[in-house]
């Protein structure tokens, strides 16, 4: 076992005396003094020289030192030393040999030989308690004379018994977010027309058409209508349901991404032609698989996943057994509820976003985070001043818009600790895998009183390459063992 050694400062003659009208306690001197805690036990030990005692021939002093809590309510006494002067130990040695008396049990009986130098080795063990961290240890002395009687008691304090201190653990300290060179956003869209059958022209009167093709104009608008914006590209995507052959929904999901690209460009002339790009895939079979997936009140559902787990090859075929397990009723429901949303052209906006200056990253802040980047939205947090309640709110914003963002996360989850929200810490960190934040978490974990988790949280740290936590696993460890935990 790991042992917690605490050297005890006694130099009793520099302390003063309690209580009493005797001073051999003063005349006291200890060295090589030591209090140790080995698994459930602590030792006191010292060598206690009386070199300079001038004890009465008649008299006796017994020395009990006693470890006492912190608050007084507690304590213990340790083995007793006797020590005797010539007259009183002859006749104390007299009484033992006649039965007269018996010697309590542990005590270390020491004759005075006044004008000689004599030390006491002075060594006892005793069960751990609790309540003797932080503790005290006092040297109490009770003088008696020739007739048994008392002459006198005598109090001293020793020094402190296995003091505990809160580990001072190294935390790496809030850090900068990357800054982005270029902010890159996109705005991903999908715009589900309906067309007349073997059709691939764009009808905006037809069924909801008006509402969807406004609906694409609208996202358009808020890009290339906002100042701080600008459009570097729109990729359009057609895709096709597996009704039919694959090669006709091929060309058929090609000819409505065309036509839906040429509408929509049309009403956007402004935009420079070489920012449009179409593409086609033909069926969306993964998109069929994921409806098929949802469709929990369907009876047929697993009839049809069981179909597609199994399908291999072609296609068309795949699509046909399909079709063939299903009566009418069902397969009316699979082309209007399951392949209508794969009929669609899906779209993507992209464009790059200006820097903001703090004053207005903070306006944006509330408006359109997402405009911002991660080192805008750190700068705004810094201007309220670190660890203020504003400070804490602009990065839980921040960590909403970049929710995978480590430097973000990190920065919140020291203001909590520092804020004394450990919980909070902890839920921001608990599945992490960055060192400096493991080593952070297992700074929440001991300060919530969780040690055990802050030893595995500084393990996962040191792992993880953060070798700064190896100095603060072993100061928990050391905390543990002195508290007995």
């Amino acid at each position: 076992m790991k042992k917690t050694i605490l050297l005890l400062g006694w130099l009793l003659a520099a302390c003063p005396v309690a209580f009493g009208q005797t001073h051999y306690l003063e005349s006291l001197i200890l060295e090589n003094q030591r209090v140790t805690k080995t698994g459930n036990k602590v030792t006191v030990s010292a060598d206690i020289r009386m070199d300079g005692m001038d004890l009465d021939r008649q008299q006796s002093v017994r020395l009990v030192p006693v470890i006492v809590s912190a608050d007084g309510t507690q304590q213990k006494e340790l083995a007793p030393i006797l020590v005797e002067g010539k007259v009183r130990s002859k006749v104390t040695a007299r009484k033992l040999a006649l039965g007269d008396m018996t010697e309590e049990e542990g005590t270390l009986r020491i004759r005075r030989e006044n004008g000689q130098a004599q030390t006491i080795e002075y060594s006892t063990e005793v069960p751990f308690s609790r309540w003797m961290v932080n503790g005290r240890l006092e040297l109490r002395g009770y003088v008696t004379g020739c007739a048994g009687c008392s002459e006198g008691d005598e109090i001293l304090t020793a020094g402190e018994v296995l003091p505990y201190r809160e580990p001072e653990f190294t935390l790496a300290t809030a850090m900068q977010p990357a800054e982005e060179q270029v902010k890159r956003r996109a705005e991903d869209k999908s715009a589900r027309l309906e067309y007349r059958r073997d059709s691939y022209a764009v009808l905006p009167e037809y069924r909801t058409n008006r509402a969807e093709l406004d609906s694409v104009q609208h996202s358009l608008a808020l890009v290339k209508d906002n100042p701080n914006l600008t459009i570097t590209g729109i990729y359009i995507t057609g895709y096709a349901s597996p009704e039919g052959s694959m090669t006709y929904n091929e060309r058929l999901s090609q000819r409505r991404a065309q036509t839906f690209a040429d509408y929509v460009r049309q009403h956007n002339r402004e935009l420079k032609k070489e920012l449009w790009h179409v593409a086609w895939k033909g069926e969306d079979w993964d998109g069929f698989h994921r409806q098929v997936e949802q469709a929990s009140g369907w009876e047929k559902r697993q009839d049809v996943l069981q179909i597609l787990e199994g399908c291999e090859g072609s296609q068309d075929d795949c699509e046909k057994q399909i079709r063939a397990s299903l009566s009418r009723e069902d397969y009316q429901y699979l082309l209007d509820e399951l392949y209508a949303p794969l009929r669609r052209n899906d779209y993507r906006i992209e464009y790059t976003v200006r820097n903001f200056t703090p004053e207005e990253a903070r306006q944006m802040l509330e408006t359109r985070p997402d405009l911002l980047s991660a080192a805008e939205m750190q700068r705004v947090a810094d201007g309220y001043g670190h660890g203020s309640e504003n400070y804490r709110k602009a990065l839980r914003t921040a960590l909403r818009t970049y929710p995978d963002n480590v430097v973000i996360r990190h920065n919140l989850a020291l203001a909590e600790v520092e804020a004394e929200n450990y919980a909070e810490a902890i839920t921001l960190l608990k599945d992490t895998k960055d060192g400096a934040s493991l080593n952070l978490l297992g700074v929440a974990y001991f300060k919530s009183g969780n040690r055990q988790q802050a030893v595995q949280a500084f393990g996962q740290a040191v792992q993880a390459g953060y070798a700064q936590a190896a100095g603060n696993g072993e100061a928990v460890k050391a905390a543990l063992e002195l508290l007995g935990e």
